[in-house]
């Protein structure tokens, strides 16, 4: 994606965006909400937890010119399968209601990021975006190394698109 200059243009792209995540998400079965690959290493919920957070709570209050109100990642911000799911969503939500308001001013005006950069409000849209297919990588190995089938990105697996590759 090439620099945004309105707010209706990025929310269609991020939402296409936000399904990907939301069917993977999907996959997590109820039971590994919380199971993590090692020690010290974010479980599904805290990914899930730590996406909603970070989207709502800094990115959108950044872009708003306000600063981070990051709480974190941990269960009091949500507590089992469907709590996890709801957070998420509910903080899409808000995110979103936020997003549509930004004006093509607005997107190419400098916002402040909790580092202390200060660049234009859509790159910042931007980085949200590939932090959110970060984590969404994350998952999905996650989900492979307990052996639980997740969907492929964009409709074909690698062997799919292989087998309908030509060999000229």
């Amino acid at each position: 994606m090439v620099e945004i200059r309105a707010a209706a243009e990025f929310l269609a792209y991020f939402q296409r965006v936000r399904g990907r995540t939301d069917r993977v998400i999907r996959c997590i079965p109820p039971e590994h909400i919380e199971w993590t690959h090692k020690p010290g290493a974010f479980t599904f919920g805290d990914i899930v937890r730590h996406l909603g957070a970070m989207e709502r709570y800094m990115f959108a209050e950044n872009v708003r010119g306000k600063p981070s109100i990051y709480p974190g990642h941990g269960h009091e911000l949500a507590d089992g399968y469907e709590q996890v799911l709801d957070f998420f969503a509910r903080m899409h939500a808000e995110s979103v209601a936020i997003f549509e308001e930004l004006t093509p001013d607005d997107l190419v005006r400098k916002c402040e990021t909790p580092a202390g950069v200060s660049l234009p409000t859509w790159k910042w849209l931007r980085a949200m975006i590939e932090h959110e297919v970060h984590h969404r990588g994350q998952i999905y190995l996650m989900l492979g190394i307990l052996g639980v089938p997740a969907p492929p990105l964009y409709g074909l697996t690698s062997e799919e698109v292989r087998e309908r590759s030509r060999s000229d």
